[in-house]
C-alpha cells in the first residue's frame, strides 16, 4: 500500500473499522475523546465497511466531534478495510482499536512513548483485557508450525503476571500502534485474508524485515465482544482459518522450515474439518465398507469441506502465493532460527478435541516437527565481577548477555567472585574458578570475559565453542595503572595480561569487542597469532564471523523515576540546581582534576552549578581505590567545593536504582587523558547519558567522542583544556535551545545502542554457534615476550615456571630472576586469599 506523502509528525490516525456495529462503533468513538492524548495530535478515522444498514448514516448523525467518517464501497473485510482507512491516515504513527473495544486514558500516550524511545520498535502490541478488565484477551500470542495463531492467556484473570513488556511476534488487530510510515513500507494487511490471522501475518513479515514487535503491558484497551461472522455460517469462518493459517506459513517460513511442515500442516487441515463435520474417515475404506454404494452423492456438513477448499484455493492461487513469498523472503533479514522464540510454542494443536488430538500427537512424531524448532542451546555466561545490586560494567555487560539469551536458550550466569541476585528467565549463582568444571561440561557454548580462562585454563583444552568477549582491552589499561610501579613489576603486569589475552585470542571461536575501532586493534593482535590465515579468510572474507562489534548497551524500556535521588535529597543540592553527573568509578585513567577546575570557574557566575561523582567505591571487593579517586577529594577540598559545588557518593549506586541519579541530572560528563587506552576503549558510561536523554560533554579522541561530534549529542574538548571545559559546561547546562536540539539527537541514536540490538551478533552466532574455521590448528599455547617474538609455553606448572624462571634469568639476571619469582609468588598467594 503506498505511504502518504504528508505524514504529521506527533500525530497519531486512530482507525476504526464498523461493519454492521453502529452502536459499538458510536461508543468506541466517544471514549476516545477520554485518552490522554492532545486533541491537536489526534485524527480519528471511522471506516464503514459497505455495511448496508444503515451505521453509515447512524455514524455520521451521532456527529462525535473529531471524527472523520469515510465509506468503503465495497466489504473488503478486516483487513481491506483497516487498509482503506490506512490510506485516509495522516499521523506519523497509526492505530487500529476495535468497534467494540475501549481504550484506557493511557493507551496512546504509552505506546508512543515506546515508539519515540526505540525507532526498533515498529509496532506496540497493546494489553487487551475484557471489558471490566478482569480477565486477558491479549498479552501476546503464538503460532503454530500449522499457521494457527493463538493466545493461550485468554480467559486468564489478570493478576500481574502479564505486565513485563517483551518482543511478540504479532499484536492483536483489534489494539495496536504502529509507525504509519513502515506499516505502509511493508504493504499492510494481506487482503487476500478477509478476516483472521492478518494480524499473525503483519507482524510476522515486521519481524522478518528486521523491525520489532514489543507487547507494553500499560498500553491497555478493554474488548467487549469478538465479532463474529456467524451469520455467514461457521463452516465459513473455518474455510477461511485454514486458509489464511496455510497462506501464513507458505509466505513466512524459510525454504528449510516450510518443507518440514508443510506436508503435517495439510494432513492436519484436512483431518480437523472432516472431524468437525463428523465424517467417518473411513467410510470409503473397501476393507470397512466391501458392500456397494448406489448412492452417487453424500450430504455432508460444510464444516467438513472447509480443509479441502482451503487446499484447493491455494493450490489455484499458487502462483501468486510464491510470488508474495519470493518477495519477502529475498527481503528478509532475521532467520527462522532468530524468530523461533517469538512462535512460542510452535509444535501446539491449538485444539482441545481429543480425536484431534491423537491425529496431531501422530502427525507430529511421525514428521519429525519438534526438530524443525529445536534450536535452544546451552550457554554458560561468566564473569570474574560481582552480580549483586551494585555492579559495575563487566558483570552488568554479563547479565544481560545472560538475559539476552535466555528467551532463545538455556542459559546459567557465573560469577567466581560472588552473585547475591537472580533472575526469573536464567540461572544466577556464584561459584570458584576451581568449580566451575560441572557447569561448563553441561554447556554447548561458554561466554567469558577477563580472566576467568587464565583461572581455569583447562576451558581451552574442552571441545565447547568458546565464545570471547573482548570489550575490555586490560593490557592497554595496565600500561595506565602500573605507571607508579618499578619497570620490572610494570613490564610483568603487561606482559602477563598479555599473554591471558593472547591465549583467548588463540583458542576463541567467536570474538566480540564494543566498537569499530576495538576492532581494527583486535584484528592487528589476531593477525599477530596467525588467526587471520587463509582457512578463515577462504569462509568469510570479512572476518565479521569472527570478529564483532556489540557494544555496551542500554534498556529497551526509557528510565521511569521512583524517586529523587540527588536534587533536594544529598545536603548540600536543592531542586532548582544544575547538576553535572559523571557516572561511574573515579580510574587512572580518567581526568577528573580538570573537570572540578572547571566547574570551579563555572560556579562564579553560576552559583547553582553541582559535580556528583556518582561511585567511589568499586563494588568488586578486588578493586582497589585508585590515585586519581584520592586525588579528586584532595583538589576539591583545597578549593573549597566538597559538599558545596562538588559531591562524591563514598560507596556504589544499586544498579536498579540508577535512573533516580540520572534523571536528576542536567548534563553527563567524561574526561579522560588522551593516550592509547582512551583510542581503544568505550566508556560505557556513556550508555547510561544516552538512556537518560542527558546532553554529553566529554573530551574527544575515542570512538564514543566521534559519536557525540558526528550525531551531535553534546560537545568534545580536549584533554586538560580547562577553558573549552567551562564554556562547554555552561553552554550544555544553560543554553535551553542546544540542549533541546541534543536531546533530539539522542532520542534518535539511542536505539542502536539498545541491549538487544547491541548483541545482535552474538544473538545469531549463538542461534547458529560453529568452530572457527581453523579450530583444528588453533593452539592455546602461544606466548609473547618481553622481546616480542612469538615462543610455545611448556605444557604442566613446573615446566612452565621453569621456563618463566629462565627466561627472567636471561633477561635480567639472578637478582632481577629472583625478585620478579618473588612478586609472581606473592601475587598468587594475594590472588588466593581474595578468591
Amino acid at each position: 500500500m503506498p505511504d502518504s506523502p504528508d505524514r504529521r509528525s506527533g500525530v497519531v490516525s486512530v482507525v476504526v473499522l464498523n461493519y454492521r456495529g453502529a452502536d459499538d462503533t458510536i461508543e468506541c468513538l466517544r471514549n476516545l475523546s477520554a485518552l490522554d492524548w492532545p486533541a491537536e495530535r489526534l485524527e480519528v478515522i471511522c471506516v464503514d465497511n459497505a455495511s448496508g444498514d444503515g451505521s453509515a448514516e447512524r455514524i455520521r448523525a451521532a456527529a462525535v466531534p473529531g471524527v472523520r467518517l469515510v465509506e468503503s464501497p465495497v466489504n473488503t473485510g478486516f483487513a481491506g478495510g483497516c487498509n482503506f482507512g490506512a490510506r485516509q491516515a495522516t499521523g506519523e504513527y497509526l492505530a487500529l482499536i476495535n468497534s467494540d473495544a475501549r481504550p484506557h486514558p493511557g493507551w496512546l500516550a504509552e505506546a508512543v512513548r515506546i515508539l519515540d524511545y526505540d525507532r526498533g520498535v515498529a509496532c506496540v502490541a497493546s494489553k487487551v483485557l475484557d471489558w471490566e478488565g478482569r480477565t486477558v484477551d491479549y498479552v501476546g500470542g503464538g503460532v503454530s508450525f500449522s499457521g494457527m495463531g493463538y493466545k493461550r492467556e485468554a480467559g486468564r484473570p489478570d493478576t500481574g503476571e502479564f505486565d513485563e513488556a517483551r518482543d511478540v511476534l504479532y499484536p492483536t488487530g483489534s489494539a495496536l500502534v504502529a509507525r504509519a510510515d513502515v506499516f505502509a513500507e511493508v504493504g499492510g494487511f494481506d487482503e487476500r485474508y478477509f478476516m483472521f490471522f492478518e494480524d499473525v501475518d503483519l507482524g510476522w513479515r515486521l519481524n522478518l524485515l528486521g523491525h520489532r514487535v514489543r507487547y507494553l503491558p500499560t498500553s491497555v484497551v478493554y474488548h467487549k465482544h469478538h465479532a463474529s461472522i456467524s451469520k455467514f455460517g461457521s463452516y465459513r469462518e473455518q474455510y477461511l482459518l485454514e486458509r489464511n493459517a496455510l497462506l501464513t506459513i507458505v509466505k513466512n517460513f524459510d525454504d528449510a522450515t516450510l518443507g518440514a511442515v508443510l506436508a503435517p500442516s495439510l494432513l492436519l487441515s484436512t483431518y480437523r474439518t472432516l472431524s468437525l463435520g463428523g465424517v467417518d474417515v473411513d467410510e470409503l475404506d473397501l476393507r470397512l465398507t466391501p458392500t456397494g454404494d448406489d448412492e452417487p452423492a453424500a450430504s455432508v456438513d460444510k464444516r467438513a469441506l472447509a480443509g479441502p477448499y482451503a487446499q484447493a484455493w491455494l493450490a489455484e492461487h499458487l502462483d501468486e502465493v510464491l510470488e508474495s513469498r519470493r518477495e519477502l523472503q529475498d527481503r528478509r533479514v532475521r532467520s527462522d532460527v532468530a524468530l523461533a522464540r517469538l512462535l512460542e510454542e510452535p509444535v501446539e494443536p491449538a485444539s482441545d478435541d481429543p480425536r484431534f488430538l491423537e491425529v496431531f500427537g501422530k502427525v507430529a512424531a511421525g514428521f519429525r516437527v519438534a526438530a524443525a524448532f529445536r534450536t535452544r542451546r546451552r550457554i554458560l555466561v561468566i564473569t570474574a565481577d560481582t552480580l549483586g545490586e551494585q555492579m559495575a560494567g563487566p558483570a552488568i555487560r554479563a547479565f544481560h548477555i545472560a538475559e539476552e539469551l535466555a528467551g532463545e536458550h538455556d542459559v546459567q550466569l557465573v560469577s567466581t567472585t560472588a552473585c547475591t541476585i537472580s533472575s526469573d528467565d536464567f540461572r544466577c549463582l556464584h561459584v570458584k574458578a576451581s568449580a566451575l568444571h560441572r557447569l561448563v561440561q553441561w554447556s554447548e557454548i561458554v561466554i567469558f570475559q577477563g580472566f576467568v580462562m587464565h583461572h581455569s585454563p583447562w576451558i581451552a583444552d574442552t571441545d565447547k565453542i568458546l565464545v570471547v568477549d573482548i570489550y575490555d582491552p586490560m593490557h592497554l589499561e595496565q600500561l595506565e595503572q602500573t605507571k607508579e610501579l618499578d619497570p620490572p613489576s610494570r613490564e610483568l603486569y603487561v606482559d602477563s595480561t598479555t599473554d591471558v589475552l593472547n591465549k583467548q585470542l588463540a583458542r576463541g571461536d567467536f570474538f566480540m569487542c564494543a566498537s569499530e575501532e576495538q576492532r581494527h586493534f583486535w584484528l592487528g593482535q589476531l593477525a599477530g597469532l596467525h588467526r587471520l590465515n587463509p582457512i578463515v579468510y577462504a569462509v568469510d572474507s570479512s572476518l565479521r564471523s569472527l570478529v564483532a562489534v556489540c557494544p555496551f548497551g542500554l534498556s529497551a524500556e526509557p528510565p521511569r523515576r521512583t524517586r529523587p535521588a540527588i536534587k533536594g535529597v544529598v545536603p548540600g543540592i536543592d531542586p532548582g540546581d544544575k547538576v553535572i553527573l559523571w557516572a561511574g568509578g573515579v580510574y587512572n585513567w580518567f581526568d577528573p582534576l580538570t573537570l572540578i577546575k572547571a566547574v570551579d570557574r563555572l560556579r562564579h557566575d553560576h552559583g547553582d552549578v553541582r559535580l556528583f561523582f556518582l561511585g567511589m567505591k568499586h563494588p568488586n571487593p578486588d578493586v582497589p581505590q585508585m590515585r586519581m579517586a584520592v586525588q579528586a577529594r584532595q583538589l576539591a577540598d583545597g578549593l573549597g567545593l566538597t559538599n558545596k559545588h562538588v559531591f562524591f557518593n563514598e560507596s556504589w549506586v544499586e544498579y536498579s536504582d540508577r535512573q533516580n541519579y540520572l534523571l536528576d541530572a542536567d548534563v553527563g560528563v567524561s574526561t579522560h587523558f588522551d593516550h592509547v587506552e582512551t583510542t581503544f576503549s568505550f566508556r560505557t558510561r556513556m550508555l547510561d547519558y544516552l538512556w537518560a536523554g542527558l546532553p554529553i560533554v566529554a573530551v574527544g579522541g575515542d570512538s564514543f567522542g566521534s559519536l557525540i561530534d558526528n550525531e551531535g549529542l553534546g560537545i568534545t574538548v580536549r584533554e586538560q583544556d580547562v577553558d573549552a571545559l567551562t564554556a562547554a559546561l555552561e553552554r550544555a547546562l544553560y543554553d535551553d535551545t542546544f540542549v533541546a536540539r541534543c536531546r533530539e539527537q539522542i532520542a534518535r541514536v539511542r536505539e542502536r545502542f539498545v541491549w538487544r540490538r547491541a548483541l545482535e551478533p552474538l544473538i545469531e552466532f549463538c542461534n547458529d554457534p560453529r568452530p572457527a574455521p581453523d579450530a583444528g590448528r588453533r593452539t592455546n599455547t602461544v606466548h609473547i615476550g618481553s622481546a616480542g617474538a612469538a615462543r610455545a609455553l611448556p605444557q604442566g606448572i613446573a615446566a612452565r615456571n621453569l621456563y618463566y624462571a629462565r627466561e627472567r634469568l636471561r633477561e635480567g639476571g639472578p637478582v632481577y630472576a629472583a625478585r620478579l619469582g618473588m612478586r609472581k609468588a606473592l601475587r598468587l598467594v594475594r590472588q588466593r586469599v581474595l578468591r
